[in-house]
């Protein structure tokens, strides 16, 4: 692909835009790109991503639990800053909203998966199992309420190979 703006070196830097739900690309050459103030850096690792979006985001929200500590690990917020990673479990409590601000950032203001079933996996298919083990679960209990534990065993045995 060619640079948009000279239109004769091949395009290297590639920028993707989104404003109010409108996707602009803008595929550009080193030059070109450094002539528009655009620094290109050939890969931002996961670390320096959320390091840049905690900067950039609300300071009283991230000072706030900055202050706190998680009561599991130890872990604090400006750990977290420093190096993305996540003491435990429970730092999603403890760190609730400057994470939560993270995330909006990083992924457009959505906050619930949206995304797409892995090829092969059909999810119509495992609905369907689930409810009929429900199905089985409530046979199962009306078998042992009146004490038919012949059914109950082959009942069980079924949901135990279907699970």
């Amino acid at each position: 692909m060619r640079c948009e703006i000279c239109k004769t070196a091949m395009a290297t830097v590639h920028l993707t835009e989104i404003i109010n739900g409108h996707r602009s690309e803008k595929h550009l050459c080193e030059n070109c790109a450094a002539s528009q103030g655009v620094t290109a850096q050939s890969q931002l690792s996961l670390n320096e991503l959320l390091s840049s979006l905690l900067a950039a985001g609300d300071q009283n929200a991230a000072n706030q639990s900055r202050a706190s500590v998680c009561q599991s690990c130890g872990n604090t917020m400006e750990e977290f800053s420093k190096t993305s990673l996540l003491g435990c479990p429970d730092d999603y409590e403890a760190f609730g909203d400057a994470i939560e601000m993270v995330i909006r950032k990083a992924q457009n203001d959505k906050t619930q998966h949206e995304g797409k079933v892995p090829v092969g996996v059909d999810i119509t298919q495992k609905s369907e199992a689930e409810t009929e083990i429900a199905g089985l679960k409530k046979q199962l209990a009306d078998a042992i309420e009146s004490e038919d534990y012949e059914t109950a065993a082959k009942l069980r045995d079924r949901i135990q190979k279907m699970q």
